[in-house]
Parts: structure tokens; sequence; C-alpha cells
């Protein structure tokens, strides 16, 4: 039951965090699929917010070092059904396209740290993700709404170029992230 509140609780701070955030005028200026996937050409594009935070594992994180790649951030928690049906897909199109210049972030929220490991364990998880119990690095993308699970991937511009809303297979992302890799760097 206090999982259950917390994630409301969370939710509900997150819809009033992002009501004055322009995510409606930006959804708006790009086109949704029938996969839920949101895209954005390079001239509708928002910049993301500079966003940091703690690994799961340890040590810093900060978006801006993967300037100049195509960055895939994956909101997630073990306490998330979707969130484990999707946790092969984003794996392989993790391997498949990181020696194209895409790298992958995890950002688990509302879990213990020890569920999250367990859960990237299990799942043979294997890059990075940001420890974000309390959703504070989720907001830091107010750009848009973020729920659980939910995929956005970056262009190397640090623009956000795509999101996925809900849980999302690699026949969906895969095709999105390779067409964003393959635009010229500028």
């Amino acid at each position: 039951m206090r999982r259950l509140a917390a994630v409301v609780l969370t939710a509900a701070v997150a819809a009033g965090a992002l009501a004055g955030c322009g995510s409606e005028s930006w959804e708006k200026k790009c086109s949704t699929n029938a996969d839920r996937v949101i895209e954005c050409s390079p001239d509708q594009r928002p910049e993301a917010r500079a966003v940091t935070g703690e690994l799961l594992d340890g040590g810093p994180y900060d978006v801006a070092r993967d300037r100049g790649k195509v960055v895939v951030v994956n909101f997630w928690g073990s306490w998330c059904n979707p969130c484990r049906a999707e946790a092969d897909d984003l794996e392989t199109v993790y391997q498949a396209t990181k020696a194209r210049n895409v790298t992958f972030v995890g950002v688990n929220s509302l879990d213990d740290r020890d569920a999250a490991k367990a859960f990237e364990r299990s799942f043979g998880v294997t890059y990075p993700s940001v420890y974000d119990r309390s959703g504070s690095v989720a907001l830091k993308f107010d750009v848009t709404q973020v729920s659980t699970p939910q995929t956005l991937i970056l262009d190397r511009q640090g623009r956000i170029a795509a999101a996925v809303r809900g849980a999302t297979t690699a026949g969906v992302l895969q095709p999105v992230v390779e067409r964003i890799a393959a635009e010229e760097p500028g």
C-alpha cells in the first residue's frame, strides 16, 4: 500500500510540475504513430535539460558527457511489470546499436537499490542506470510527460528526438534509434 501511495504521489507531483512546461506544445509539433512513438523533426526538437545523478552502481552521471552520441534514456522500476516485459528488448537494441555511437542509460525510480540491482542482474542489463528513488532526475526531463516505463531518444546535439510512451519492443525501438543515429551531425 505504501508503494502504491508513493507511485500515486510521484505521479501527482510530476503532473503538477509538468503542467507548466509546455509539453503539450512540444508534442503538437511532432508526429505520433500507432506504436505510441512521438518523433520530432530536427527543427522541432526541444533541448533536454542538464540531467545529472548518481549511478546505481555508484559514481556520477551527467547526460552532457554523452553529447555527440545518441542517448536512449529508459525510465524503469523493478516493481513495474511492463518494465520487466521490455528489459530484454532494450538490451537487444543496446547491443545492436552501440557500435553506431549510441548509448543507453536507465533511470530507476521508486525502488530500493538492492531491488534495482537484482532486476538488472536478472535481465542481464549491461548499460548503466541512474538511481532515482525520489523521481527528481525524471522530473528534470520535464519537457515531456515522464511515466514508467517510457523511453526518450536524444539526438547527438542533446535534443529530444523521440519518445516512446509505455513499454516498447526491439521491433519498435530499434528502427527509431537507427534513424536518429543515421542523421548527419549538425
